[in-house]
């Protein structure tokens, strides 16, 4: 897997006047201690002990991402009170988990870094935006991001891979699309970033990821924000 060491990502990096993130992959391992799937079963049980068992397929059932849980109620029964009251359950779970979301490697250092060099920066998530804001305020890195942080409204039709959030960035920015730069791990970032105009760096923490943000068109992925810092170090 590369690292920051090709033409193409030192090019990326040194380019971005902002760099928007990714949060869950990019800068924290939201539920490291409160297994996502644990949270997808818990809006499952909810669901059924509301009468609303035959409302998700078997598969959709056992998916171990509550965001397709949350999506599949949401196709059927699109901005309704329920599914509002199901999201506002998977942020409680969200907030839940934060206690015990694993920093990713180099994410800190890195984000201040960005910031110390006069870069400007944002969140733009498929969680809650109290969610990010709860977890950058425990680790003293929400004022690096000043009120930049953009994650799921109350209109899913609007999370990744549609570009709403990073275009409500690029909007209070300011700013070409080609001044910036979205870090992501996932294919919906990828698209996302796409469909925004937006420079896209993938990070793959594994092969399997990897795997997965190349078939989706991303041509720089590094699988450590390591490399990111040295260049960035090396540079100031």
């Amino acid at each position: 897997m590369a690292e920051a060491g090709t033409d193409k990502e030192r090019e990326l990096i040194t380019n971005a006047r902002c760099v928007i993130f990714d949060f869950d992959g990019p800068i924290c391992q939201l539920f490291a201690g409160h297994p996502a799937d644990d949270v997808a079963k818990d809006l499952v049980s909810w669901l059924d002990g509301h009468g609303l068992r035959a409302l998700l397929t078997e598969k959709e059932r056992k998916y171990p991402d509550p965001h397709v849980v949350l999506k599949a109620v949401n196709e059927r029964h699109p901005r309704s009170d329920l599914v509002a009251e199901l999201e506002e359950r998977l942020t409680q779970q969200e907030l839940k988990a934060v206690g015990s979301a694993q920093p990713t490697a180099y994410a800190d250092p890195l984000i201040r870094t960005w910031r110390a060099v006069g870069c400007r920066l944002a969140v733009a998530a498929n969680n809650s935006p109290r969610t990010v804001k709860a977890y950058l305020a425990g680790r003293g890195l929400l004022d690096c991001f000043d009120s930049h942080v953009y994650g799921r409204t109350s209109d899913l039709d609007l999370m990744k891979p549609n570009p709403d959030c990073l275009n409500r960035a690029l909007s209070a920015m300011g700013g070409a699309p080609v001044d910036f730069l979205v870090i992501g791990d996932a294919a919906a970032d990828r698209e996302a970033a796409g469909r925004a105009g937006i420079p896209f760096l993938g990070y793959a923490r594994n092969e399997e990821k990897e795997t997965l943000l190349r078939a989706a068109g991303a041509e720089a992925v590094v699988d450590s924000l390591e490399p990111i810092l040295r260049q960035l170090r090396a540079e100031m």
